[in-house]
């Protein structure tokens, strides 16, 4: 492919903040994104931010007691656009962003700071209920129901006797009809989880041997199709997961994608070939997964297994000497995307020719 026809990743409009920005994420059906984080005296912040004529206007500033660590529209509806935040205390909280004084949903939902969250059944993505899942230092993994008090619908953690692993990324899957929905959870030790929450029991479990930063499905709302799981030591493995044998699992392709940890994974709405990674040395990768002539095959006994893809770097850009903490591509526009990294910066990117990948 020649540089003509590649892909260009370009930053679009970027703005210095001040505070430490964890998460940040798209309004859906909006030019608007809000950002999440602390500020030095140890207050969490929520900004609200639109687009407009190529600059950002703040719309929004909220502050809270806690710091913000991650944040998801994903179990809201298009009409409410509510976000729900997990916090450094613990705390999972939903809010309307048209008036954020007192959230609308609150649970102290874990002993300890909630590093990751995702939604589900929300946005039109999904079967079934919306739910939201979260996961903790505390070594929990916990799914809950918007429209229930208190208790969370699914508790997931470590058995009687059995070390307890900080939790830090939890994405959703398999949520094609209204009784099917599985949750990945990664975790600091290189534990892969995949909790079937129809069954209530874990289908799968692998361990990549470095901690796990960051996993995502291509699609959460189809009958599982892959996962990437992204790690500490600079590599991601994405698993074929249409097919599991029953000892050898998933089949799975790795890359040494960054020279430092990577931190985040987000696919294309658009196309779910196409994948971005953020790297601990300030650098995205465009990559695309390329699948194998034959998905499946037989083992020696006759048994099905899983035949894994390769995957191709398209583009690659370093947007900071610091890492990029959090990345999400627009549901509704190809190609926008916005990023936060360590360096108290946010930025808007546009990655052209996207539709012709």
């Amino acid at each position: 492919m020649s540089s003509f026809e590649k892909p260009q990743i370009i930053a679009h409009i970027q703005k210095n903040l001040n505070y430490t920005v964890f998460d940040c994420k798209w309004v859906p059906c909006s030019a608007k994104f809000v950002t999440m984080g602390n500020f030095a005296r140890g207050t969490g912040v929520i900004q609200l931010y639109e687009i407009q004529h190529g600059e950002l206007k703040l719309l929004r500033e909220i502050e809270k007691a806690k710091p913000i660590k991650c944040g998801t529209f994903g179990a809201t509806s298009l009409q409410q656009r509510y976000l729900a935040t997990g916090d450094f205390g613990g705390n999972l909280h939903i809010w309307n962003l048209e008036a954020p004084e007192t959230p609308v949903y609150s649970v102290k939902g874990h002993k300890e700071i909630i590093n990751t969250i995702d939604g589900v059944g929300g946005l039109g993505i999904g079967e079934g209920a919306p739910e939201i899942v979260t996961g903790s230092r505390d070594g929990t993994v916990k799914v809950w129901d918007p429209r229930q008090k208190d208790d969370p619908v699914a508790n997931m953690e470590p058995v009687q006797g059995e070390n307890k692993r900080d939790c830090w990324t939890v994405a959703f899957g398999n949520a094609y009809n209204q009784e099917e929905r599985v949750v990945c959870a990664g975790y600091d030790n290189g534990d892969i989880k995949l909790f079937d929450l129809r069954s209530m029991s874990l289908r799968w479990e692998t361990n990549i041997k470095n901690g796990v930063c960051s996993v995502e499905f291509d699609r959460k709302d189809i009958s599982m199709n892959k996962l990437v799981a992204t790690s500490l030591e600079g590599k991601f493995h994405v698993f074929d997961m249409r097919t599991q044998h029953p000892t050898k699992g998933f089949a799975s392709v790795s890359e040494k994608a960054h020279k430092s940890t990577v931190w985040q994974v987000r696919h294309l709405p658009q196309n779910r070939e196409l994948f971005l990674t953020a790297g601990g040395a300030g650098g995205l990768h465009l990559w695309k997964y390329e699948y194998p002539v034959h998905r499946s095959k037989k083992d020696s006994e006759g048994v099905e297994m899983g035949v894994a893809g390769s995957v191709s770097l398209l583009q690659n850009v370093t947007l900071s000497t610091q890492p990029i903490s959090s990345l999400d591509w627009s549901p509704d526009k190809r190609g926008l995307c916005v990023c936060s990294s360590f360096d108290q910066m946010v930025r808007v990117l546009i990655v052209t020719k996207l539709h012709k990948m």
